[in-house]
C-alpha cells in the first residue's frame, strides 16, 4: 500500500474527525426537529422532476471533493421529504423516534452480522426479547417465537414459505411442486402477498382474492364458496391471509371468521399486520386485531407506527418449530448442525447479513418503556377518528369510508364537475406543488381519492384543518 492509500485510510477513520463531524450532524440534526416541530420550515415536500434531481446530483457526485461533510448533509435534508414535519400525511413511514435513530447510528458503526449468535452476541438476545414481548401481547403463550426481517414484503414471504412446508401435501422445498398450490386473501390485500405469492411459483391461478364489502373489508362469508371453488378446480389451498390492516384504506378484516374457517379446513393462517398490528399494544385500540392470538403467523412492522427507523419487521409464529419450515438446510461454514436453536437467526431469515434491527426497537422499550407504543398507536389513530368527524362537517367532503385507524381516504364533490378523479388528481398536484403538506392517493372501486396516513404524533388538529382549507381554496380559485 502507498504512504498515500495509507495516509487516506488514516484520514477516513480518524476519531477526532468522527467526533467533530458526528457533533456537527447531532447539531443539523436538532435545528431539523426545531424547524419542522415549530413549522418555521413550512416546505413538506421540496419536489423536483426525476431527471432534475438526477442532474442535480450528478452535479454534486462530479464536484469538488468536500472538506467536512456538514454541507453537503445540509443539502440531502433540504432535498428530501421531511417526513417529521407535522403537515406530513403521506406514505406509511415511521416519524423516527430521535432516540432509534441514534441507536441506528451505533448499529451502523458497530455493523454485527447476525446470521449466527457469535457475531451478534448482544443484538440476537434483544431480538428474541423483542419478540417474546410481541408474542405476549399478541396473546400467544411461551411455545411461541420469531424474527426480525427488512421489511413486510420479506416477512410475509417468509411466512408464506413456512405455511406452504407446513401445510403443502408434498415437501416442496426438496421435492419441488407437485400439487397446484393456492393462497385466500382480500382484494384489497398489500401488493406483496400478490408478489409473494408469484416467487413461490404460484401463479396468477394460485391466488385467490375474495371481494371485499362495503368497508373494504374481507367478505368472510365467501370463504365456503371460493374454497370449494378453488378445490373443484384442482388447487389445494395452503394459507389464508388476513389484513390487519388494509394499506389503502386501514380495513381490518375479520380475523375471528377468518381463524374459525382456516381451522375448520387445516389451512394455515397468517395476519398481515404490518401496518396495524402495533395496536396490540394500545388498550383502547387492540380490538381492531381481536382474533389476532389465534393466527399461526403474525408480520407487525415497527419502522411503521411504532417510530423505528425502517427496516424492523417483526415476524412471530404461534408455535416456535413452524419458525424453522421455511429454510432446511446447512451452511457448514456458519453453524456444524440443521438444528433448530434460537440463538443462529440466519437458519430462519433470508438475510444472512442482518444489522442490528433489534437496537433500535429495544433502545425505546429501554428508554420508555412499552408505554410509548401504546402512546403514539392511540395518539395517531385518535386523530385519524377526529379528521373523519372534520370531514363529515364539511358538505365539499366526502369520506370513502369512516376510518378505523389513521388511515383516512377522502375526496372533494363540486356540483357540474362530470370528472371527480381528473378534479381530485388535479387538486392533489397542486397541493404537492405548493409543498406545505404531502399527501398521497388511492383509487378504490374506480374512484380516486384523496389518502393520508396520519403517521406523526405532533399533528394538530390546528394542521388538519388549515389542509382542508387550503383544498376548499385551492378548489375554488377562479383558474381551477
Amino acid at each position: 500500500m502507498t504512504s498515500s492509500s495509507t495516509s487516506l485510510l488514516q484520514k477516513v477513520y480518524d476519531p477526532s474527525t468522527f467526533r467533530q463531524q458526528g457533533h456537527a450532524l447531532i447539531d443539523q440534526l436538532a435545528d431539523y426537529f426545531e424547524s419542522v416541530q415549530s413549522q418555521s420550515d413550512a416546505v413538506v415536500f421540496p419536489y423536483h422532476t426525476p431527471e432534475e434531481q438526477y442532474r442535480f446530483w450528478q452535479n454534486e457526485l462530479n464536484g469538488p471533493l468536500a472538506e467536512n461533510p456538514a454541507a453537503f448533509f445540509e443539502t440531502v435534508i433540504q432535498h428530501s421529504v421531511k417526513t417529521h414535519h407535522p403537515r406530513y400525511m403521506g406514505h406509511q413511514v415511521a416519524v423516527t423516534a430521535p432516540a432509534s435513530a441514534l441507536a441506528g447510528l451505533l448499529s451502523n458503526v458497530l455493523n454485527q452480522g447476525m446470521a449466527l449468535y457469535e457475531m451478534g452476541m448482544s443484538s440476537v438476545p434483544m431480538e428474541r426479547l423483542v419478540i417474546e414481548l410481541l408474542a405476549k401481547k399478541i396473546g400467544y403463550d411461551p411455545s411461541s417465537s420469531g424474527i426480525l426481517t427488512s421489511g413486510g414484503t420479506l416477512a410475509n414471504l417468509t411466512a408464506l414459505l413456512a405455511a406452504r412446508a407446513c401445510k403443502a401435501p408434498s415437501n416442496v422445498w426438496s421435492e419441488g411442486h407437485q400439487e397446484r398450490l393456492a393462497i385466500m386473501v382480500s382484494e384489497e390485500a398489500h401488493y406483496c402477498v400478490d408478489r409473494a405469492a408469484r416467487i413461490m411459483g404460484l401463479g396468477h391461478a394460485g391466488i385467490i382474492k375474495l371481494p371485499t364489502d362495503a368497508q373494504y373489508k374481507l367478505r368472510s362469508d365467501l370463504l365456503e364458496e371460493y374454497l370449494a371453488k378453488a378445490q373443484s378446480d384442482g388447487l389445494h389451498v395452503f394459507a389464508i391471509i388476513g389484513s390487519a390492516c388494509s394499506t389503502s384504506t386501514g380495513s381490518h378484516d375479520d380475523l375471528e371468521a377468518i381463524a374459525d374457517f382456516a381451522e375448520r379446513h387445516n389451512i394455515w393462517f397468517h395476519a398481515d399486520g404490518a401496518h396495524g398490528g402495533g395496536a396490540v399494544f394500545s388498550q383502547k385500540y387492540q380490538s381492531l386485531l381481536k382474533g389476532i392470538e389465534r393466527a399461526d403467523s403474525v408480520v407487525v412492522d415497527f419502522h411503521k407506527v411504532l417510530m423505528v427507523p425502517a427496516l424492523a419487521t417483526a415476524l412471530v409464529f404461534k408455535r416456535e418449530q413452524d419458525s424453522f419450515s421455511t429454510f432446511q438446510q446447512r451452511a457448514q461454514y456458519l453453524w456444524n448442525s440443521a438444528e433448530a436453536d434460537w440463538y443462529n437467526p440466519g437458519k430462519r431469515t433470508f438475510e444472512c447479513t442482518k444489522y442490528m434491527m433489534s437496537l433500535k426497537i429495544f433502545t425505546l422499550l429501554k428508554l420508555y418503556g412499552e408505554a410509548v407504543f401504546a402512546a403514539v398507536v392511540d395518539q395517531v389513530y385518535d386523530l385519524g377518528q377526529k379528521f373523519a368527524k372534520m370531514i363529515a362537517k364539511r358538505p365539499n367532503f366526502e369520506l370513502a369510508m369512516e376510518p378505523e385507524c389513521n388511515i383516512v381516504c377522502f375526496r372533494l364533490i363540486k356540483p357540474g364537475v362530470s370528472d371527480l378523479n381528473a378534479y381530485n388528481q388535479a387538486l392533489r398536484e397542486r397541493i404537492l406543488e405548493k409543498g406545505h403538506f404531502y399527501l398521497v392517493q388511492t383509487t378504490l372501486r374506480d374512484k380516486f381519492y384523496l389518502r393520508t396516513s396520519l403517521m406523526n404524533p405532533l399533528t394538530t388538529e390546528q394542521d388538519l384543518t388549515i389542509l382542508l382549507d387550503e383544498l376548499e381554496s385551492l378548489a375554488n380559485a377562479a383558474a381551477f
